[in-house]
């Protein structure tokens, strides 16, 4: 409902008397099926944001491999009206991402929390500026060494993009830049390791590589990002709109903690 409204709000500014055609490359995050041979699509395109559009004809044998969630595509979209859902033609496959995934049950489970987690916060239509180059980076990453950290600093990202960044410069409690290890749940803000220890056990690490690309995680350290950023992307953003966090991503940490380093 959330993004639903911001997307009529938009689209009333822009004008309901305009048409809309555009050509545009994406990474597919949703598929329903409709009617017999159709389907509606939801990508996050690299020049305007997340659009949803209709493509007719999609379950054929000949095109059915296309439509796969993580997929890159190029597309045309058409509406004839700016409210009107549009018409994806020309549809081709740019990259495949998935079908090395089907034996990967742990970045199979990543992908779909990755899909539903940005179905439901991004908005249609919203650009995504710098945040496409990480979703590129975490996507067509999967098959590197690297791919559970760049899902963890994506989401962390994702948190600043929707305005709910965290004051990590500094320790709530003292005021120093010195020696910060950890983040408290209830401010989101910076803990130092000496005010910080008595407490540890209720708060979080202090995410070092998310700021400095140079460092190099743990697989405790990426998954304790990943649980940093699931929390506050519930409270902040699903709770505080009403929204149902999704199961998909409630489960990654458990599917994610039995994963050898």
């Amino acid at each position: 409902m959330y993004n639903f409204l911001i997307s009529l709000e938009r689209k009333a500014k822009i004008g309901q008397s305009q048409s809309m055609q555009i050509s545009d490359e994406g990474y597919i995050i949703k598929i329903l099926k409709h009617g017999e041979n159709s389907l509606i699509v939801t990508v996050l395109s690299m020049a305007h944001g997340k659009m949803t559009g209709f493509v007719k004809g999609a379950m054929s044998k000949k095109k059915l491999g296309i439509y796969q969630i993580g997929n890159k595509i190029s597309f045309n979209a058409y509406a004839r009206l700016q409210e009107n859902l549009p018409v994806f033609k020309g549809v081709e496959l740019c990259q495949s991402n998935v079908a090395h995934l089907i034996e990967n049950p742990e970045k199979l489970a990543l992908m779909r929390a990755f899909c539903d987690v940005f179905n439901m916060t991004i908005a249609e239509n919203e650009p995504l500026e710098g945040l496409i180059r990480s979703i590129s980076c975490f996507i067509e990453g999967l098959k590197d060494k690297m791919w559970l950290k760049n899902y963890a600093v994506l989401e962390f990202k994702l948190l600043y993009f929707l305005g709910i960044g965290l004051d990590l410069g500094t320790c709530a409690a003292t005021g120093t830049i010195e020696n910060l290890a950890f983040v408290s749940p209830k401010s989101g803000r910076a803990v130092c390791l000496s005010a910080g220890l008595p407490y540890r056990d209720k708060l979080f690490k202090y995410p070092h590589f998310a700021l400095n690309k140079n460092l190099e995680p743990t697989k405790d350290d990426v998954t304790d990002l990943i649980k940093m950023t699931g929390f506050f992307l519930k409270k902040n953003f699903f709770d505080a709109h009403g929204l149902q966090f999704p199961l998909t991503r409630a489960n990654l940490q458990e599917i994610l903690s039995d994963l050898k380093e």
